[in-house]
């Protein structure tokens, strides 16, 4: 709870334009960041042209780098920054698949227990154009997936960000699993 503190802390601090707060905020998450990019190549290629640490990095620029943002905890910040990393995912398996030659891709069906498994670039696009349509439908579905799987949270603390007992953030959880599967698997 102290280091949830001292994100809070150096959020605000950042925000009102000390880069030394910056700085310190950049070591205090970077290894949780890491982390978590991590989870996302851990099935990829081994030649894969994006890195975790080059995902985390560009993330973290984007986030504080700019204007800032406007942060009131660690768990907003780790929220916009699975969001964050979900675009630069997205945006470099896009750039990645309209280099192929071709540029024919097939649906892949996504198996709903296998969610958090899904690391090519393939299916990350999918994923994303599936949640897509699914925040039209409800954004807080859409968001716990943000949030669980991009953002690497426990259900536990997405349901804390989203306000719902941890209970119905599992059976949300099921619930946005099974409709991003007949999504993707009815082609939409």
């Amino acid at each position: 709870m102290a280091v949830q503190g001292e994100v809070t802390s150096l959020l605000n601090r950042s925000r009102g334009g000390d880069a030394q707060a910056a700085q310190d905020l950049w070591y205090l998450v970077y290894d949780e960041l890491h982390r978590r990019a991590e989870g996302y190549f851990q099935d990829e290629r081994t030649d894969h042209t994006l890195q975790p640490t080059a995902l985390v990095n560009e993330a973290f620029v984007r986030l504080v780098g700019g204007s800032g943002g406007d942060w009131a905890s660690r768990g907003q910040f780790l929220d916009v920054a699975a969001r964050a990393m979900r675009r630069i995912l997205v945006d470099h398996a896009r750039r990645r698949r309209a280099a192929k030659r071709g540029g024919d891709w097939k649906r892949t069906p996504l198996d709903s227990a296998a969610l958090p498994d899904i690391c090519g670039d393939e299916q990350i696009e999918l994923l994303d154009e599936s949640l897509e349509r699914l925040a039209t439908f409800d954004p807080q579905l859409a968001r716990l997936v943000e949030l669980h799987f991009f953002g690497g949270l426990t259900l536990a603390e997405t349901g804390r960000l989203l306000d719902v007992s941890l209970r119905t953030a599992h059976r949300m959880w099921k619930l946005a699993k099974a409709w991003l599967y007949h999504d993707i698997t009815d082609g939409g």
